[in-house]
């Protein structure tokens, strides 16, 4: 069995209103040995590979439907079954897709047309190459082709390999989030790179964004809104809450400032993002030098400013309107008197919703020099066990992307506060903007 050709569909086209990829197979001689035929040899070891498969209707419209097709009467032809395969690796890596249909090719025995749904084309490419090389080594040695996969073909590490690949191609999480969005609305959208360059509509009508950016961000509102010091300078001068801040390029520098802000104070990278190189709540000059040298691993100019105390905030503003709040709490373990810090960190990690960097909607917890620091600052370490339900912070800030969590309070923000944040971004100049708000209650 081979592809013989391949078409992929951006658009809606003959085969279906969404993208779908359409391969041409040539069974060969595999033509003459459906799933009845191969038997129970070659079936159980796929539903093994792939228990998920159990879950697909096929013609049967229910659960079980697809593994019904494979045992009853002569079974259901490879062309088929790899159809089945290549859908629900996609779904193994993270990519929803239900869609697929093979028929034979009139005047054409052994050919036949394959068509599946996709997200990622070089993805859905991916799968369906995946799942032929899978269904070749599950075939009696005698049925095998001389391009089927060597006999030590590990599919586990195969398997784990594609999922790799089609998370490093996934779009972010706030991207995500608004294709996800424009699908509810039946809006149309294009991927136009292999990062967050999205486009939404058609023609005159279309617009794009690049993460969280659109088309009618202004670059100067993005360049001061990346400027921690023209920022903080002109929310100050609007009368709007901000702490005392200096600029340091040096140690010296930097504890000077802190005497005069006066402690404790914190240490940023002036152009940092993702909570990188922060240090919050710095109460001696010791705390400060390594601080600075910290934060130096992340730019040349250093933020020094007060520290607030109080929960972590983010407000998102869209066009003059706040739409959402969320309290942050920063990568945490709670203790149940059992496990290790270590150990419940593993736990945490398990959670199928936590990737590395952006890959998913949360950020798995790591153990490095900043998680050190924070434990033996309260005499901890990562063998410590906790007692039940103690809380166990292993980042002193609550970035998403450092394993912290989000809270919604869009309905219990303050009005106050409200106005506040939209007068914050229309300051900036930005369509679309968050709000960092650290208060207690």
């Amino acid at each position: 069995m081979n592809i013989v050709s391949t078409n992929v569909y951006v658009g809606p086209s003959i085969y279906a209103h969404f993208p779908v990829i359409r391969h041409v197979l040539n069974l060969g001689g595999l033509e003459e040995w459906p799933t009845g035929r191969l038997g129970p040899e070659f079936v159980d070891p796929l539903l093994a590979h792939l228990p998920g498969l159990h879950d697909h209707g096929c013609s049967y419209r229910e659960p079980g439907g697809f593994v019904r097709r494979l045992h009853e009467g002569d079974g259901t032809w490879l062309g088929h079954v790899m159809e089945h395969v290549a859908i629900e690796l996609q779904n193994v890596a993270g990519s929803h897709v239900t869609f697929g249909r093979t028929r034979s090719i009139e005047g054409q025995p052994g050919h036949y047309n394959m068509v599946f749904q996709y997200k990622d084309k070089a993805v859905g490419r991916e799968a369906s190459e995946l799942a032929l090389k899978l269904l070749h080594s599950l075939l009696p040695p005698a049925l095998r082709p001389s391009d089927a996969p060597p006999e030590d073909w590990n599919f586990a590490d195969a398997r784990d390999e594609f999922i790799r690949y089609a998370q490093s191609r996934a779009l972010g999480p706030s991207t995500a989030s608004l294709v996800e969005a424009a699908e509810k609305r039946h809006i149309p959208w294009l991927r136009l790179n292999n990062y967050s360059l999205v486009q939404f509509g058609h023609g005159r009508y279309q617009q794009r964004i690049q993460a969280t950016t659109t088309g009618k961000t202004s670059n100067i509102a993005v360049e001061l809104a990346s400027d921690k010091e023209e920022t903080n300078a002109i929310l100050r001068d609007l009368g709007l809450p901000v702490p005392k801040q200096f600029i340091a390029r040096s140690a010296t520098q930097a504890l000077r400032a802190a005497e005069r802000i006066g402690y404790p104070v914190v240490l940023k990278p002036l152009a940092g993002n993702h909570g990188r190189g922060v240090s919050i709540n710095l109460k001696t000059d010791d705390d400060v030098r390594v601080a600075f040298e910290k934060a130096r691993e992340h730019g040349r100019s250093i933020v020094v400013e007060g520290f607030i105390e109080g929960f972590d905030h983010r407000l998102l503003v869209i066009n003059g309107e706040l739409v959402a709040a969320a309290k942050r709490v920063p990568g945490h373990v709670v203790g149940d008197g059992e496990h290790s810090i270590e150990e419940l960190v593993a736990i945490v990690n398990s959670d199928p919703r936590r990737g590395v960097g952006h890959e998913k909607v949360l950020t798995r917890l790591e153990f490095d020099h900043q998680a050190e620091r924070l434990l033996a600052k309260h005499g901890f370490d990562r063998n410590t066990v906790p007692a039940k339900d103690e809380v166990i912070y292993l980042r002193s800030t609550a970035n998403l992307s450092t394993g912290g969590t989000a809270i919604d309070v869009t309905d219990t923000i303050h009005p106050d506060n409200r106005e506040m944040a939209i007068r914050t971004i229309k300051a900036i100049g930005l369509d679309i903007g968050g709000v960092d708000f650290l208060t207690r209650d």
